[in-house]
């Protein structure tokens, strides 16, 4: 895999990883790594809360 920056991107990316003295790869496997993390949760979330609607449909619906 490649990954291609314009220009500005990557120069903030260097300036970010001179700062931190971590390399621009590192930085950028973990911005990976805390994306896959946050989707992840948010697709938990997602899919408990379709699952408790679901099961509490018929009481939800009495209370109206």
């Amino acid at each position: 895999m490649n990954l291609r920056l314009d220009d500005d991107r990557a120069e903030a990316l260097k300036a970010q990883a001179d700062l931190e003295g971590r390399s621009m790869h590192a930085i950028v496997l973990r911005a990976v790594d805390d994306y896959l993390v946050r989707n992840a949760r948010e697709a938990m979330v997602r899919d408990t809360a379709i699952g408790q609607a679901a099961k509490w449909r018929e009481l939800m619906d009495r209370l109206k």
